[in-house]
């Protein structure tokens, strides 16, 4: 079935699902297979739960009027995202990177919300299949989306770029993660600028760019810029920091006027996702009051960098990803940190591949300069470099321990890939 043909049935839908437990009124449910499941099993379901048409694309399963036969399920939704995206003509600004990506896309809608009606990836739906469900969700209502896209492996953002086309966008930073797939950092930077490299073939595109990133600013090489960065009053935005106790506060300026903001972000290095987010703003002509009133007003959710008081404890709780990078940028401002006490639980960072030893130990070798007042390390790959910090092999582990004797009055920082589910800490602290 030709895309436009399929389009006009969309159109009729104007919502698209790939999940039986959500089936909204005359929406149109796209069969997607995975390793342990096959959606055009589940075509009729979605017709009887209120899906107005169920792509399939096994001829089997086209048993019904209203059940459209394609070639291939995960590609035509891929198309049919393209062509709705060329459909609303809706100005995007892809966002991709190795870290903060998220928040800063958070950041970025936060403050254009003060303008504009703005799309935005929700949660991270920032792969092959959340960006097109993201870009299917595109009104005439809105004036501007900002569109995630992640990757793990070479090429990926180059896909997602075509199905997107954004007209503007930015790379947050690269680093060391997922190297597993990508095979070196190199391989990182490399499909990160897959990007840069879409951007240059399209006419009036731009980017924002941290000029304070070397790696970037090389390969960004060719493309109109509108730089940011820290204490640089040549810059488009330039900010400096004022406090990180615990709270992010800075000052930023544009055009020879100086804000201040203070955030409810933990982090000193948040301050180059807020920079981003103010540049994107004052490109597109939000006012400085209304982005300071954003910036200022931004809670972060997700398990990204959130301050939790507990009865007992002061948690910092960043246990949504863990990389290199990431996990040696937290402990970096956690030392920066004014505050007594002071305990990080650290879990394994997945994906590192055959590096991943060395790079476990170079954070345990950081961990022994910081002079915290204790360290706990979770994982297996933490175990064999643990040097004399405490170790247990799992979470369950260190909840046992913590259900029978609860520390009190400390400040801790918990990190460590999603997949080791340190936010379950949260509940016993």
């Amino acid at each position: 079935m030709e895309i436009s043909t399929l389009y006009n049935y969309f159109k009729e839908c104007g919502k698209v699902t790939t999940d039986t437990r959500n089936c909204p009124e005359n929406s149109m449910f796209i069969a997607l297979k995975g390793e342990t499941f096959n959606g055009n099993a589940f075509a009729r379901q979605a017709l009887e739960k209120g899906c107005r048409y169920a792509v399939v694309d096994e001829p089997q399963y086209a048993d019904a009027e209203n059940i459209l036969l394609v070639d291939d399920c995960l590609k035509t939704l891929q198309a049919l995202a393209r062509e709705h995206r060329r459909q609303m003509g809706t100005r995007i600004i892809g966002i991709t990177g190795t870290n903060g990506k998220t928040t800063t896309k958070e950041l970025i809608a936060t403050v254009l919300q003060k303008r504009y009606n703005v799309l935005y990836t929700q949660g991270n739906l920032n792969n092959h299949i959340g960006v097109p469900l993201t870009l299917l969700n595109l009104t005439k209502e809105h004036e501007l989306a900002v569109v995630e896209m992640g990757a793990n492996h070479p090429g990926e953002i180059h896909t997602l770029v075509h199905i997107a086309e954004p007209d503007c966008g930015m790379i947050t930073n690269v680093g060391k993660a997922h190297l597993e797939g990508f095979g070196s950092f190199e391989g990182v930077v490399k499909t990160k600028s897959e990007l840069y490299d879409y951007l240059r073939s399209k006419e009036n595109a731009f980017i924002f760019l941290d000029k304070d990133n070397e790696v970037l600013c090389q390969a960004s090489a060719g493309l109109e810029s509108i730089g940011y960065g820290m204490e640089n009053d040549a810059l488009y935005v330039s900010g400096k920091l004022h406090a990180c106790a615990p709270f992010l506060a800075f000052e930023w300026k544009h055009e020879g006027k100086s804000h201040d903001v203070q955030t409810h972000l933990i982090g000193s290095y948040n301050i180059k996702n807020a920079l981003a987010a103010i540049a994107i703003g004052c490109r597109f002509g939000v006012p400085a009051e209304d982005i300071c009133e954003a910036l200022g007003n931004y809670i972060p959710s997700n398990n990204r960098s959130q301050l939790t008081e507990t009865a007992d404890n002061h948690l910092i709780v960043d246990a949504y990803n863990a990389n290199p990078t990431s996990m040696r940028a937290a402990l970096e401002n956690f030392r920066l940190m004014e505050v007594p006490h002071k305990v990080a639980i650290l879990g394994d960072m997945k994906e590192l591949g055959e590096g991943s030893e060395e790079e476990h130990r170079q954070i345990v070798s950081l961990l022994t300069t910081l002079g915290l007042e204790k360290v706990i390390l979770i994982g297996a790959e933490f175990g064999k470099v643990k040097e004399n910090f405490e170790h247990y092999p799992d979470v369950e582990a260190v909840r046992d321990i913590f259900t029978q004797n609860k520390p009190k009055g400390k400040f801790m920082l918990i990190k460590g890939s999603n997949s080791m589910k340190l936010a379950q800490l949260k509940d016993i602290l």
